[in-house]
């Protein structure tokens, strides 16, 4: 690992870090702004004409329409590395329930013709407050810097497509690759002031996973004259979880869960079609090739098992919609973490778990490039429910909890310190 550069244009950094708050940019009227409006995945127009709007303002060279509504900014300062920073735009089908004076009451049109309520469950809000702040503080001072800066607000992350379709509309090829990715997310389970951190793999594969069975119908009092989607479908749902405990080693994560199943109309009938969804889970790709592989084969083999014909064997289809597992360049997090606890203090700065969730910000360092990539976990916990919650007197609302509110002064605060230091360390004359 690359040992952290004290130097005295570091501290002068550190030190301009609480001063660099912009003036005309007004952080809480801005993030209770993007609460009160969430939209749905690949439907954030009025979000990234705000932050088009915004950037643009501030002297950056911006281009809308990246891959949907993706939005890039560049801020060229001399000779030097390019930092990207990274935000992500989309709400979630929630119905808000936090009783907050902005709560959102917006609704939207899911993909499939539904009508939900919208809410930032996620901390999207605060991640695009995050990055705006810091992107308008180093255009602000641009003496402290040298090199080229590129935000992104990035669409459809919860969808795990925004950021393939930003690369494949041309995101490097087009604005240059960057030296450095960086990019933050709230933790749920950490207080608002600090910041957590993984060094290495971070967040796993995700794949979604569907399974159609085929039966032949009947009557629920002669089995015998049927084929049972239904019982096949229990066989496989047991089945499938020999995967992670015999096919995989027991220290390599691995999930299955059959999320969805769906047969049947009445008590005393045989359907001749079942349906399974299930999410799949992984860090390594070894895993996530033995687990697909293993979920067909068990579909099909227990289909044979039980006498059905060929033409009625299992259907499996993995969605295109596939997010890599994160990796956290060691040596980027060691660098960072430094400049970080310089900034907001040693004790502010903790080393977190991994989790099996899944964040496509991981595609930008699995190019051909293998460009460098930093996600910092931000704490945004309430004092007081952290303090309850220590206490034992109550339960901390996940991400996409109707109830997901986060102290958005501290966290906001704490997240702009902390990208501030990393970008000033390595845009560093």
């Amino acid at each position: 690992m690359r040992p952290y550069r004290c130097t005295a244009f570091v501290l002068c950094s550190l030190l301009l870090i609480g001063t660099l708050q912009a003036a005309e940019f007004e952080r809480l009227p801005f993030y209770e702004h993007l609460h009160r409006n969430p939209e749905l995945s690949f439907q954030e127009r009025e979000t990234a004409a705000l932050l088009a709007k915004t950037w643009r303002e501030a002297g950056f060279e911006v281009t809308e329409g990246v891959g949907g509504y993706g939005v890039v900014g560049v801020l060229s300062n001399g000779d030097g590395p390019m930092v990207m920073l990274r935000m992500d735009t989309d709400g979630l089908p929630v119905k808000e329930q936090t009783g907050l004076p902005y709560a959102s009451e917006r609704r939207g049109l899911e993909q499939t013709g539904q009508e939900v309520d919208v809410m930032h469950a996620c901390g999207h809000d605060v991640h695009m407050t995050v990055g705006t702040e810091t992107a308008l503080n180093l255009a602000r001072d641009r003496d402290a810097w040298r090199g080229t800066l590129m935000v992104i607000a990035q669409p459809a992350e919860e969808r795990g497509a925004g950021a393939r379709a930003m690369l494949a509309d041309g995101l490097y090829e087009r604005f240059g690759v960057p030296d450095y990715n960086l990019s933050l997310h709230t933790l749920a389970t950490l207080p608002a002031g600090q910041i957590g951190f993984v060094s290495g793999w971070m967040l796993a594969n995700v794949d979604s996973v569907d399974i159609q069975l085929k039966g032949i119908g009947g009557h629920g009092a002669y089995p015998h004259n049927a084929k049972d989607p239904i019982v096949l479908a229990a066989s496989i749902i047991m089945d499938l979880q020999t995967l992670v405990s015999r096919e995989i080693h027991p220290i390599e994560p691995a999930v299955i869960t059959v999320g969805s199943i769906h047969a049947g109309t009445k008590h005393n009938i045989i359907p001749d079609a079942a349906a399974l969804q299930l999410t799949v889970r992984s860090y390594s790709d070894a895993t996530r090739d033995t687990l697909l592989k293993g979920i067909e084969r068990i579909a099909i083999n227990n289909a044979k098992a039980m006498g059905f014909s060929d033409d009625l064997l299992p259907e499996v289809g993995v969605k295109d919609e596939y997010t890599p597992a994160l990796w956290n360049d060691p040596d980027l997090v060691a660098r960072g973490v430094a400049s970080m606890r310089a900034a907001i203090g040693e004790d502010n700065v903790i080393e977190v778990s991994k989790e099996m969730g899944g964040e496509d910000f991981s595609r930008y360092g699995r190019t051909e490039e293998k460009v460098p990539g930093f996600m910092i976990r931000l704490g945004v916990v309430p004092e007081a429910k952290w303090q309850a919650y220590q206490r034992g007197e109550m339960n901390l609302p996940s991400l996409h909890s109707p109830f997901f509110a986060p102290d958005p002064e501290l966290s906001i605060d704490t997240g702009v310190r902390a990208m501030t230091a990393m970008v000033l360390d390595l845009l560093a004359p």
